[in-house]
């Protein structure tokens, strides 16, 4: 508990000046090394060019065709891999794949044909044979529960 007569600050009380204290405690830093300035970098003049960063091209259908066309005659011919034939053909494979998607929309959709006018007549037949057995189990079910139930004294 604090002493109620005490009115000075605890600074003085404990014999200790807050100010002394602040600079003595601390640390004398080194100055800071000056930064180097930044110099741009200058290619010789035979070296080759810096690759440029490859931005959207819009392709158009025929040359997708062609491109994709190419690919898949390399990959075909086993003169190289699908990712090799693809990178020197200039597009990522992301791209080929899109574009191999939507070069043939109808092969991707459904591969099961459409069932035929007989084919569907047999359809519709197994499945209402399908519903009658289920029926029937159903209910065989139900009789063996309630035999069951009877033997048991539960009913």
């Amino acid at each position: 508990m604090a002493d109620e007569n005490n009115v000075e600050p605890m600074a003085v009380i404990a014999g200790k000046d807050p100010e002394a204290k602040a600079t003595t405690d601390k640390k004398q830093r080194s100055p800071r090394r000056q930064k180097m300035p930044v110099q741009p970098v200058r290619a010789a003049p035979n070296a080759a060019a810096p690759p440029q960063t490859s931005r959207a091209k819009n392709y158009s259908a025929e040359e997708r065709v062609a491109k994709l066309a190419s690919i898949n005659d390399q990959v075909n011919k086993g003169v190289s891999t699908l990712k090799a034939a693809v990178k020197a053909a200039g597009i990522s494979e992301q791209t080929y794949y899109n574009w191999k998607r939507t070069a043939n929309p109808g092969e991707q959709s459904d591969p099961r044909p459409a069932p035929a006018g007989d084919e569907l007549v047999d359809l519709v037949q197994l499945e209402q044979e399908n519903l009658r057995l289920r029926k029937t189990l159903a209910e065989k079910l139900r009789a063996e529960n309630a035999d069951l139930r009877k033997r048991l004294g539960l009913s």
